[in-house]
């Protein structure tokens, strides 16, 4: 294997670079990221009546490439319609950490800056120097690729779980500690369905502190809230007050009323036993 091929990958565009197996820089070349840069990279042509429509990389073709024995190539990302491309040409793909790439450009420049051109070289002369080290995406079946997509995605959206409840929690943890310490013990916290929506009825402190529990389950038809942990505001700290007063005042009356009838009852008493004593006199 004489040639290797580097890829850097970015949003916008791609930077193409092509070495030999003495380091010396063969081509180079910058695409876009459409289907005309595409059409440029690649060339569409019949191999066979079995095979029609394989794709054939122009550049690596005028320096040796062939179906029998493709340039390999390094590119920064597992993923992409560039990287299917790639793979369908039957060549061996190598996906490179970044932060390897990085680790290997201080070996190119001594300060260390990083350019686009720069990094494709980089990459080219990895697999000239360290080929056995990496490894190549596998010949995975349509069936395999499309499992390997789903799982990404369903990966990508615990990720964007997590990052998001992590900065809410921060700003609840700055703006609205009580709603944290509400679901403290509760299991998954804030991340619970309920949490979100006592969140959605009361987004702020003062907001809660006007609404009572019942006033919450009444924002839900879902049976979520009975569970959730008693949260005590203002308003129903101060509502408890008047009615402890309230039944103490009652109390005391009451206390009042049954002494005096007690004292009626007494006195009536005292009369009756005078009266039937003179009468028996």
């Amino acid at each position: 294997m004489d040639v290797f091929c580097g890829i850097d990958w970015a949003e916008d565009h791609h930077d193409i670079a092509l070495v030999d197996r003495d380091g010396n820089l063969l081509a180079r070349q910058r695409i876009s990221d459409n289907a005309a840069g595409l059409a440029r990279l690649l060339a569409c042509r019949r191999i066979s009546d079995d095979a029609a429509g394989l794709a054939t990389l122009l550049d690596l073709a005028e320096h040796g490439d062939s179906a029998e024995q493709p340039v390999p190539a390094a590119i920064k990302t597992p993923r992409g319609l560039l990287v299917a491309c790639l793979r369908a040409t039957g060549r061996k793909v190598y996906p490179i950490n970044p932060m390897a790439v990085a680790r290997y450009r201080d070996r190119h420049s001594v300060s260390g800056g990083k350019s686009d051109h720069g990094d494709s070289v980089v990459l080219a002369n990895v697999l000239r120097t360290d080929l056995t080290f990496h490894r190549p995406l596998p010949a995975d079946t349509e069936l395999a690729q499309a499992i390997a997509v789903l799982a990404r995605a369903q990966q990508d959206a615990v990720w964007d779980r997590t990052t998001a409840h992590n900065r809410l929690r921060s700003c609840l943890r700055e703006y609205y500690p009580g709603f944290l310490a509400a679901f403290e013990g509760a299991r998954g916290g804030i991340m619970r369905p309920e949490a979100r929506v006592i969140l959605a009825a009361a987004p702020t402190p003062a907001d809660a502190a006007r609404l009572t529990l019942a006033q919450l389950r009444g924002h839900t038809s879902l049976g979520v809230l009975v569970s959730i942990p008693f949260i005590v505001t203002d308003v129903e700290a101060h509502q408890g007050r008047i009615r402890m007063q309230v039944a103490t005042a009652a109390m005391a009356v009451g206390v009042v009323v049954l002494v005096g009838i007690s004292y009626v009852v007494a006195h009536g008493n005292e009369q009756l036993v005078w009266l039937l004593a003179r009468g028996g006199s």
